[in-house]
This record gives C-alpha cells, structure tokens and sequence, in this order.
C-alpha cells in the first residue's frame, strides 16, 4: 500500500505540470509593458486622471502602443473618447485624442465578452520608434461629454514590441 506522501505527489506532480506549462504557454515574450488602472465605482470621472509611467531602453525597435478598456455590458454608449497626453523623457509633452469604439452599427459589443464584461484592447499607435531612453508618462482623460461615463471597470496602456515581418 502506497503511502500518503506517495499518493499526495502523484496527485500534485500533475496539478504542477500543468500549472508550469500554463505560465511558459502565457508568457509574452513581445510585452514591454502592461498596467490596467481600475475605475472606482465603475465610473469615470473627468477628474480622475490616469498615470502610466513606462521605462523605454530601445529606441531601434518598433512599438505597439494598445490602449485597454474593461466595461460592462450596460455600458450607455458606443465609443469612448481619451485625451491621451505623453510626457518625454526630456520633459516635452504630446497630446493626441483616441476614439475607442466598443460596438459596431448594429450595437453589438465588439472585444472580447464574458457574461456581460467586455474586454478592448483598441491599437492607438501601431509600429513606432520611442525617439529617446528613458521614463515616459502617459495620462488618460475620459473625454466624453459628460463628467462622469458609467460602467468602466478599468482601463490601461500596453507597450509591446511589434513583430518584425519576414522578408
């Protein structure tokens, strides 16, 4: 007869397995970097300003900047508007506007859905070069119309490297 021991590990060493091809299997090799900010409440305030600070060491290689959006499915519109601003390592600043569209013509959410939370990850920059080293800040503004948009869970930046092409 087996012994607890012997029975506990052959119980665990598949539970192990598996758990240690799941984390190889996610990791994401191409990701510089990747931060969600939850929303109080679920409701965004245009006070609430969200800071992204990301360390840049490579200026050669080209970038993907994604912006991430968590709502829930009774979120009122079909789009969400950021005022994105960007502080340089040199202390000079960017600001750009993003339409995040959720929903196409028909209003059926678009992203990826699970009961009624929808996750977007919507490209903002594709393919660019940061043009210095260094700390780079990114702030979020909700720009829609109203002071306060309901229904946002979270929101976030992701930085990854963009794949190169085969030539």
């Amino acid at each position: 007869m087996k012994s607890i021991k012997q029975k506990l590990s052959l119980c665990l060493l598949p539970m192990v397995y598996c758990l240690l091809v799941f984390s190889l299997a996610s990791c994401d090799r191409n990701r510089v970097f990747e931060n969600n900010i939850d929303i109080p409440d679920y409701i965004w305030n245009v006070k609430n300003k969200l800071l992204f600070d990301v360390n840049i060491d490579d200026t050669l290689s080209q970038h993907n900047l994604y912006v991430n959006v968590r709502h829930a499915s009774q979120y009122p519109y079909a789009n969400l508007y950021i005022f994105i601003t960007i502080k340089f390592p040199n202390g000079k600043f960017a600001k750009d506007t993003l339409e995040c569209v959720f929903s196409d013509e028909n209003g059926k959410w678009k992203g990826e859905g699970m009961g009624d939370i929808w996750d977007n990850q919507i490209i903002w920059k594709p393919n660019i070069k940061f043009p210095l080293k260094g700390k780079y800040t990114f702030e979020y503004e909700q720009a829609m119309r109203a002071e306060q948009v309901p229904f946002i869970m979270d929101v976030g930046l992701r930085v990854e490297k963009a794949k190169q092409r085969s030539k």
